[in-house]
């Protein structure tokens, strides 16, 4: 069964375990960038398949801060990771589905959620679009390694 659950000291350990492709290690943040970046405004998640820790994500409540094209009233995905072990599985699909209904629960007081995937990392994005995320038709410029497509879900 899979879940997604809050980050905690407890799942330090699973997520330092997971582990990517080393070509997909430049569109997403290493385990120990995860670990530390979680503030007030960046709540840290875990995905857990029969209780162990197959991937991980951000969810930035003010992403708007950072990116022109996501409004006040929404939120960023950010660093969604499946351990390489586990990718074609279709557990990322899986994943994203299962944040959908998160996020109409403990996060229904936003919009939309939105994404950038680098246009180079085509795995990703056909995982995104398949899971149900919609392209705007835009790109966002601001990334360290190219151009990237910009996404959303309604929340």
């Amino acid at each position: 069964m899979l879940e997604i659950s809050r980050y905690t000291e407890r799942d330090q350990e699973g997520v330092k375990a997971v582990s990517l492709f080393e070509d997909q290690n430049l569109f997403a943040a290493t385990a120990d960038d995860f670990l530390k970046s979680e503030s007030a405004t960046m709540h840290l998640y875990v995905i857990k398949l029969n209780s162990q820790i197959v991937g991980f994500f951000k969810i930035d409540i003010a992403y708007f801060h950072d990116v022109d094209f996501c409004p006040e009233n929404c939120i960023g995905l950010r660093t969604f990771v499946i351990d390489q072990k586990l990718q074609g599985k279709g557990i990322g699909k899986q994943a994203l589905m299962a944040l959908f209904t998160y996020l109409a629960k403990y996060y229904s007081n936003y919009q939309r959620v939105y994404l950038t995937v680098n246009c180079k990392n085509t795995v990703a994005r056909r995982c995104y679009e398949t899971a149900g995320f919609a392209f705007t038709g835009e790109r966002y410029l601001g990334g360290l390694f190219g151009p990237q497509e910009i996404m959303y879900h309604d929340i």
